[in-house]
């Protein structure tokens, strides 16, 4: 989870150098309490004067910074202002430089973001990409360096799994770690059929609850669904999939998950849809179900798997499909064709993969079409929905935000933070496609017609529930 102007408007880096003595005048009457200049405290206020002024030379951003005593620095009229609330704050945001510390800054308190969260992301990631150095990064570091060090902060909500990767009995952890927050939780950011995945836009302005309803249509019009068809939802979440195949198409269907909140709280929205009978939620691994079906889908499942494992899971959901039938695979893919993305806690240390991802990953979008073939499948399609997931996950930002205090009544702030940080960040991601979301429709010897005219949803079917 835009780019930011340099600096003050109308104020070249020259004058605000020469103005530092100025700045360090600046004070707002509210301070924390802190009168005078206890322990060196201009002296911090100047260490961090300097490395703002750095990583603007640097890269030509401004980053909108608050400081622990009121002194702002960058746009003055910026839509976001990260604070630091003491003076060691901007040393244990940036160093060691990576997105975990970055995050966990914020996770733990050492410093806020004020206004959107989106637009911090975005010149976050600017910030990032800036090519630097050795010369510029040596005299940044020695800024901070001069800062006060942060004190030891707690990593314990950090994920911490044991076993061998991707053994049933882990992938249980990783998935519990990732969904088994409180229902009301989500239900704070995702639409009224808490669907969790990239949703369809007819355009950018769309309501969610709309563009999530034509992603369920377009997946079951990509497989064909008809009534008396079977179908298997393999990382079902809360049944929204397979309750509007249900109740749509006639079909009757089969979901699986390892998340225990998510099986028993879909189980009881079906009774409540009155789709008991039609569909059923197992607490299962993908691995141990049998059976043939119609039609298989995974939708949001195969970041789960990791990039090792891939052949596996192909073989395993080809084995389900009946002969004749249909396979659609939804997931993330990395945007650089030789880049492979691997979140296991403690390889790499991602904040993704340490607070709410862990052991899963990506691949290109390729190697993912490579890995579905040697599986067993034809490919008939592949669409790329990335633009649509960038909407997604600000949208999901923008209630987030909007619902902070039920969001942290209902689980706690910290999870309120890690959410709002891996929200805006995967948002910014597919903005600049260093992710992608793909769908992909197999064939196990299935006839389909030609073209892909009978694969988009009708626009009043797919925008009425």
């Amino acid at each position: 989870m835009g780019r930011q102007t340099i600096g003050v408007p109308g104020r070249p880096t020259d004058v605000i150098q020469a103005s530092l003595p100025g700045a360090l005048k600046r004070r707002r009457a509210s301070t924390n309490g802190h009168g005078g200049d206890p322990g060196g405290r201009s002296s911090a206020v100047a260490a961090t004067l300097a490395a703002h002024r750095e990583i603007e030379l640097m890269s030509g951003h401004s980053l909108a910074l608050r400081l622990w005593d009121g002194t702002e620095l960058g746009p003055p009229a910026s839509p976001y202002r990260v604070i630091l609330r003491q003076p060691w704050s901007l040393r244990a945001f940036l160093l060691p430089p990576s997105d975990l510390t970055a995050g966990e800054a914020y996770v733990n308190g050492a410093v806020d973001v004020e206004g959107a969260m989106l637009e911090a992301a975005r010149a976050g990631g600017a910030l990032a990409g800036s090519p630097l150095s050795w010369a510029q990064r040596s005299r940044l570091l020695r800024c901070l360096l001069q800062l006060p060090r942060p004190p030891h902060r707690s990593t314990g909500r950090r994920a911490a799994l044991a076993g061998p990767l991707h053994s049933k009995e882990r992938d249980r952890s990783a998935i519990a770690f990732h969904y088994d927050l409180p229902q009301a939780f989500y239900e704070q950011f995702l639409d009224r059929s808490l669907v969790y995945s990239c949703a369809y836009f007819a355009d950018a302005s769309e309501e969610l609850e709309a563009a999530q309803t034509r992603k369920l249509d377009l997946i079951c019009r990509k497989l064909r669904l008809s009534p008396g068809m079977t179908m298997l939802d393999v990382g079902c979440g809360w049944g929204s999939l397979l309750a509007h195949a249900a109740r749509r198409y006639g079909v009757r269907g089969v979901g699986v998950t390892l998340s225990e909140t998510q099986s028993e709280a879909g189980r009881e929205r079906l009774r409540e849809a009155g789709l008991a009978d039609e569909v059923e939620i197992l607490l299962a691994d993908y691995r141990d179900v049998s059976g043939s079906f119609d039609a298989v889908v995974s939708v949001g499942m195969f970041e789960h798997i990791g990039p090792d494992h891939l052949s596996e899971y192909f073989s395993t959901v080809r084995r389900l499909t009946a002969a004749g039938g249909l396979f659609l695979n939804h997931g993330i893919v990395t945007g650089r064709p030789d880049e492979v993305r691997s979140l296991t806690p403690g390889r790499g240390q991602t904040f993704a993969g340490a607070y709410v991802f862990p052991d899963g990953g990506a691949v290109p979008a390729w190697r993912a079409v490579r890995e579905l073939e040697y599986g067993g499948f034809e490919l008939l399609d592949v669409e790329q929905l990335r633009p649509h997931y960038a909407i997604t996950a600000g949208r999901w930002l923008q209630r987030l935000e909007r619902n902070h205090d039920a969001a942290a009544r209902a689980s706690s702030e910290a999870d309120y933070r890690i959410w709002r940080t891996y929200l805006a960040a995967s948002a910014v991601s597919f903005e600049n496609a260093s992710l992608g979301v793909i769908q992909m429709l197999g064939s196990a010897g299935a006839s389909v017609p030609l073209g892909r005219s009978w694969m988009i949803p009708a626009e009043e079917e797919a925008t009425t529930a």
